[in-house]
């Protein structure tokens, strides 16, 4: 038993780095840098949405390609991929010397992300015991919070010279890769190939839209928000970099999502959340100028995006619960493409008017977002400390006799 905790704990402790890799660095970190980005590469509002967009275009495909992947050849496979991928991404955005490299390493980095929920989303589905699960799955999703965590400081340390930032992004990527190469095992069940039957249960009517909503109103913080703070608000490198890292500070706390939602239910975690998510983007823009609101905002946003989304893990792989990377993978292949059409379109009203009528507009999405809220059916939740009478969507799943546990 005690081996079997260890391995787990271990396990997830790599499943949590190769999320910060892929998402806090690979992908968010073009956020952080999208001001340095558009002075060096001559870039408007337009394009640095336009470049973001397919990042997420590129997760896209990638969520659908790991889903094949890990069906074929197991997690180890897709998340060695995403780990590649980020290495691989983050290496051509240093070396980018012009805009077309730059966007080609932005759409490669983005593309570790979708290679990597899924995979993970299995990996602990087969590794980590099903009291102890749900809240495997929610310390990986908060791997968000760690990567744009560090991403802030590494960026203050190679300020004037934004080209070691991302290779020491890349080098991190190449260690987490070989980190996750010794620890996810090479299991897949062959009584998962092929797609799930029904394709699309009940649970997804809510689950997909509810995705996309939540996609399109991050795009705008998740792209500009260092961007506002720098054009519009007048912060400089060093405080606007601040309210970055407050935000991958507090979205840490996206590892309790599983806890707070056992005791709130799917359907209350989602509302609230949503709730608190428009507030945050709309103090981006209400309250542009001031740093003590920013952070506030910032803190706010990295908290509720991060558990949102962890909510989302949930709510799929209970959707799905006998193919759980295809659950993670639908719904996130919603979120990237909310967020792959919102991101140009916040650039687009920000070129126009200003940023401000982007972010009220994401905000505006984030308050719809709660007409989605999860159905929910009374079940039982045992997170290996006490067992809570709960709600959720579909039953819990069970053991998994293919499981490495």
């Amino acid at each position: 038993m005690v081996s079997s905790y260890k391995r787990e704990l271990t396990f997830t402790a790599a499943g949590l780095s190769l999320i910060a890799v892929s998402y806090g660095l690979a992908r968010y970190a073009y956020g952080l840098f999208a001001p340095t980005l558009r002075t060096e590469f001559g870039l408007d509002g337009s394009t640095l949405g336009t470049i973001a967009a397919g990042s997420y275009v590129a997760y896209c495909l990638a969520v659908i390609a790991s889903t094949a992947v890990t069906t074929r050849w197991g997690a180890r496979a897709g998340a060695l991929a995403a780990g590649a991928t980020a290495t691989a991404g983050t290496s051509l955005i240093a070396a980018a010397p012009n805009a077309g490299v730059l966007a080609l390493g932005v759409v490669l980095a983005g593309a570790s992300t979708g290679l990597a929920s899924p995979s993970l989303a299995d990996a602990v589905s087969r590794v980590v015991r099903v009291t102890r699960r749900d809240r495997a799955q929610s310390v990986v999703n908060a791997g968000t919070g760690l990567g744009v965590l560090v991403s802030g400081p590494v960026s203050l340390l190679a300020v004037g010279d934004w080209r070691m930032a991302w290779w020491a992004f890349a080098a991190a990527s190449a260690l987490v890769t070989l980190w996750i190469a010794r620890v996810v095992p090479p299991v897949k069940d062959d009584r998962a190939r092929g797609l799930p039957s029904p394709l699309f249960p009940p649970a997804t009517g809510r689950l997909l839209p509810a995705a996309a909503t939540l996609g399109l109103a991050s795009a705008a913080i998740w792209t500009f928000g260092r961007d506002i703070a720098v054009s519009v608000g007048g912060l400089d490198e060093t405080a606007s970099t601040v309210v970055w890292i407050v935000l991958g500070a507090v979205g840490l706390a996206g590892a309790f999502t599983a806890e707070l939602t056992s005791r709130a239910g799917l359907r209350r975690a989602w509302s609230v959340g949503m709730v608190l998510f428009a507030a945050a983007t709309a103090l981006f823009a209400v309250a542009t100028r001031s740093l003590p609101a920013l952070v506030i905002a910032a803190a706010l946003f990295g908290a509720v995006y991060i558990g949102l989304t962890g909510v989302l893990i949930l709510w799929g792989t209970r959707a799905y619960p006998t193919a759980p990377a295809f659950g993670v993978g639908v719904a996130f292949l919603m979120l990237a493409l909310g967020q792959a059409a919102g991101a140009p379109l916040i650039g687009l009203l920000g070129d126009l008017f200003d940023l401000r009528a982007g972010f009220l507009a994401a905000a505006a999405i984030a308050v719809l977002g709660v007409l989605f809220a999860p159905k929910e059916a009374t079940t039982t939740y045992n997170f290996g400390i006490r067992s809570l009478s709960r709600v959720s969507t579909v039953p819990p799943q069970r053991e998994s006799s293919a499981g490495c546990a």
